[in-house]
């Protein structure tokens, strides 16, 4: 039985004016937990590198990245570090990366895509799709067509990859939310143990910004899965919440999850995507 340990993870660009104080803590929880694939969302890129291929390099791994306006860089900047850097979204994996393409997303007035990728994985092709989507209030029904798009991306050809398709994402709400009701994707966290704390943005974390209401003590970001030709299923999940000498490395705590491929489920193509909600 092969397996795949992913994790997603908002990072928090250069925000805070501690990015730097925070690095060395995203690093320890990256070699402690030891993932396969890592997607990034808030992930900063500069002309000469980008946080991807730095966290590529702690885990001695293969890294991609593109650029996005979600959320948008600082203009001004509001400290000095962040100039020259650009937000993005990021990919870490153990294989190597056979192709990684940008796939605009439904945004109004900024452009949001989606990284979406297919890795080299022994048991064959593995897609891997990076995401984050809009979340103020106002943009709910964006933040619903973002995520139907996600989906899509995710469920493409599915069938036909023997490894399992991947989505690693900052949604911005949790599944009891309408933004995510349309959703027919397996969710990595079932396999959690019971009573687990879900949530990502915690009060917890001292970070966390309390002004986002329906974000806030909530689960937001996701593993979702579906099974290639071989099967896959979720066996183990959990959050971190390391803090290195007393600081969150994130406003966000990262999701990790074991995929199991070679047993469970196999793929089934009539489970189509709706979005009754919006009917």
């Amino acid at each position: 039985m092969d397996r795949i340990r992913a994790m997603t993870w908002n990072v928090w660009w250069r925000f805070g004016g501690n990015w730097r104080e925070r690095e060395p803590g995203l690093l320890e929880v990256l070699r402690r937990n030891a993932p396969d694939v890592v997607g990034i969302q808030e992930c900063w890129g500069a002309p000469d590198r980008t946080q991807a291929d730095v966290f590529a390099e702690a885990l001695d791994a293969h890294a991609a990245f593109i650029e996005v306006g979600l959320p948008p860089a600082p203009d001004p900047v509001e400290e000095e570090t962040q100039s020259g850097a650009v937000m993005g979204l990021g990919l870490v994996s153990r294989w190597p990366i056979e192709s990684a393409e940008s796939i605009d997303l439904p945004s109004d007035g900024r452009r949001n895509a989606a990284l979406v990728a297919t890795i080299a994985h022994p048991v064959g092709a593995v897609r891997v799709v990076v995401g984050a989507t809009s979340w103020e209030p106002e943009r709910i029904e964006e933040t619903a067509l973002q995520v139907q798009e996600l989906q899509r991306l995710t469920r493409d050809g599915h069938s036909l990859r023997p490894g399992p398709s991947i989505l690693l994402a900052d949604l911005n709400y949790d599944p009891s939310q309408p933004p995510l009701a349309g959703l027919h994707l397996h969710d990595a966290w079932t396999a959690a143990p019971d009573g687990a704390d879900p949530r990502t943005l915690s009060a917890t974390n001292r970070f966390a910004p309390v002004e986002a209401h329906d974000q806030y003590d909530r689960r937001i970001d996701h593993i979702l899965y579906l099974p290639g030709s071989e099967g896959a299923a979720a066996t183990r999940a959990w959050i971190v919440r390391d803090e290195t000498d007393g600081m969150p490395p994130s406003d966000h705590y990262p999701v990790v999850a074991d995929i199991a491929i070679g047993v469970g489920p196999r793929p089934h193509e009539d489970d189509a995507p709706s979005a009754s909600w919006m009917q």
